[in-house]
């Protein structure tokens, strides 16, 4: 599904709508940008997902990753820091993909090689100062 959005209300409304379609162990990898609109996309998820207080999700840029309660547990990842993905691998990465919740990790394409065989690809890019192309597959 290709879908241009037009400003943070409609990439929150996607998040949304796409959030009511995931179960647990769904992984969105989210690649894009600086400013295209991830944690954006991220907020609507969450939205979606019923988690609380989903206007407050933030990127987890120093943490790497951020929890939050919702139907199911949203586990955000950030790796716009992480420098190589052998990084990212000596985390127990595997309890989060494979696990209870929804995982969506905003720079996925930092640790491809590390992804589930089966997850939702969401690519994002700037077509204009409030516009995005948004591209969602599943892979």
């Amino acid at each position: 599904m290709k879908i241009i959005s037009n400003n943070v209300e409609e990439t929150i409304g996607l998040g949304e709508r796409l959030a009511k379609k995931l179960k647990k162990g769904d992984c969105l990898a989210l690649v894009g940008d600086l400013g295209t609109g991830k944690t954006i996309f991220t907020k609507g998820i969450a939205k979606g997902l019923g988690v609380k207080n989903a206007r407050y999700v933030n990127s987890p840029t120093f943490v790497i990753v951020k929890e939050y309660k919702g139907r199911v547990p949203l586990y955000h990842f950030d790796l716009y820091r992480l420098d190589h993905y052998t990084s990212f691998d000596e985390m127990n990465y595997n309890e989060y993909f494979y696990g209870d919740g929804v995982t969506v990790i905003e720079w996925a394409d930092k640790i491809r090689e590390l992804l589930p065989k089966k997850y939702w690809e969401v690519v994002m890019e700037a077509v204009g100062e409030k516009n995005r192309k948004i591209e969602i597959r599943r892979r």
